[in-house]
């Protein structure tokens, strides 16, 4: 059993289970090839089986995207970078590569990448291919920074693709940037990446009226700006990003402390469950908890602002909104928890992103607002999420693939406009369904 996600042995079999633990499967077998040859000679195996084939980095998806009764794949072997190139800006790096590892090595030669999302365990092609994003309002996603990437197809050929290539390879591209595992499995990623830089980070409270009137001033006027709003309450935490000068002003050791381990981890923790064990007590627990966080500000290098440790786990959904209907949703949200009788002892997060040109993007095409809602693990969440969900897709909102929800290809296939063309291409790749599984059946179709 791992910090991340887990293996254990039942009935014979090996069964996994996400990170969150709402997932699980007993694959038939668990591979972890040590080189890309004998990642294809697996893929080519299986298929000869009749058995589906599933890669799983660190099981930090909400969703049953890498969930299979036939083969598991396991990348952590084919890990590190594998060239650098200064005059181009990129880096390539191994799928298996934990975020936490590629950005510590890029920080050593001094660099780094442009955005990152808030937490850095994943492997890059999990990251990449379910789409985790961090807010930025001119910096995209982590699959926006690709640049080149290889793939093992379902015939076990090894496919390159860049916007540089030929047309298939431009159309490929496009699309398994972020694939969700449709594709082929990952074995390479080239992203950009840039000197080294400082981000200033000022975290302040603010009240939930206010945060919403200015919500447009703020992102216009930061370069990643995001905030959390506790429910039941009326407040907010916001978190402004830019860059500076420096040098590195970190959190002092104690107070560093106190903020990420004590309160938003150790103390966290405590009232969450609490509230599991006594609901009704967790309103009173929010409104302190609301206004337990004090305003701060420090300067460090990129990962250590962007990211930040979460050992408190939970099951979340985020949906990605058209941005200019994103405050308009969110006080619906809020209206709702304060009618219903839900009780949520989890904020919810909001962030941007611009538009992108991935195919299946939940920013492509569009400038974008991200709602993501969350409970403590093992409280019901079906409700909640449910209540939430309905407002986002009235929004016309477009969920997180790596994160719970419940929409299928028809409605997918409504607010993603190159949708058919993703589809197509799986067709042509992987006509057999060699990476398919019940939740790409659901969301991709037959």
């Amino acid at each position: 059993m791992t910090a991340t996600s887990g293996i254990a042995a039942q009935n014979g079999r090996t069964a996994w289970r996400n990170w969150a633990g709402n997932v699980r499967a007993t694959p038939a077998r668990v591979v972890t090839p040590a080189s890309v040859g004998e990642l294809q000679e697996e893929v080519r195996r299986a298929a000869g089986e009749g058995l589906r084939v599933k890669a799983v980095g660190t099981g930090h998806s909400f969703t049953a995207a890498a969930a299979t009764d036939g083969v598991l794949v396991r990348p952590q072997a084919l890990a590190g970078i594998l060239s650098l190139d200064r005059t181009a800006g990129t880096v390539t790096v191994a799928a298996g590569t934990a975020l936490k590892d590629l950005n510590r090595a890029l920080a050593a030669q001094g660099l780094s990448l442009t955005n990152m999302g808030d937490i850095m365990e994943q492997t890059v092609s999990g990251a990449t291919s379910t789409g985790t994003h961090g807010t930025g309002r001119d910096s995209a996603s982590i699959a926006a920074q690709i640049r080149a990437l290889e793939l093992v197809t379902a015939d076990g050929r090894l496919l390159t693709c860049s916007a540089k290539g030929t047309d298939k390879e431009r159309e490929v591209f496009a699309a398994a940037r972020l694939g969700i595992g449709a594709l082929g499995i990952v074995t390479s990623i080239t992203f950009a990446v840039e000197p080294l830089f400082f981000l200033t980070a000022r975290e302040e409270p603010m009240r939930f009226d206010r945060v919403t009137e200015e919500f447009d001033q703020h992102v216009a006027e930061n370069e990643h700006f995001e905030f959390y709003w506790f429910p039941h309450t009326g407040n907010c935490n916001t978190k402004r990003n830019n860059r500076s000068q420096g040098p590195a002003a970190p959190p002092g050791p104690i107070s560093g402390w106190i903020e990420d381990e004590l309160l938003s981890n150790g103390v966290f923790q405590a009232v969450n469950s609490l509230g599991r064990a006594v609901p009704a007590a967790i309103p009173s627990i929010a409104r302190i908890a609301s206004r337990a966080l004090s305003a701060r500000t420090y300067t460090d290098i990129p990962y250590k602002v962007f990211t930040s440790p979460r050992r408190v786990r939970f099951v979340e959904m985020e949906y990605a909104l058209p941005r200019e209907r994103a405050v308009e949703a969110l006080r619906e949200l809020k209206a709702m928890v304060d009618r219903s009788d839900l009780r949520i002892s989890f904020p919810v997060e909001v962030r941007t992103a611009p538009a992108d040109d991935i195919t299946l993007s939940t920013a492509s095409g569009r400038d974008t607002a991200y709602i993501a809602v969350h409970m403590y693990r093992g409280t019901p969440y079906q409700a909640y999420f449910t209540a939430a969900e309905r407002i986002f897709t009235a929004h016309g909102g477009r969920p997180h693939w790596g994160k719970v929800h419940t929409r299928d290809a028809e409605y997918l296939a409504g607010v993603y406009p190159r949708f058919g063309e993703f589809t197509a291409l799986r067709d042509r790749l992987d006509p057999d369904r060699v990476f398919g599984n019940d939740y790409l059946r659901r969301v991709l179709g037959d």
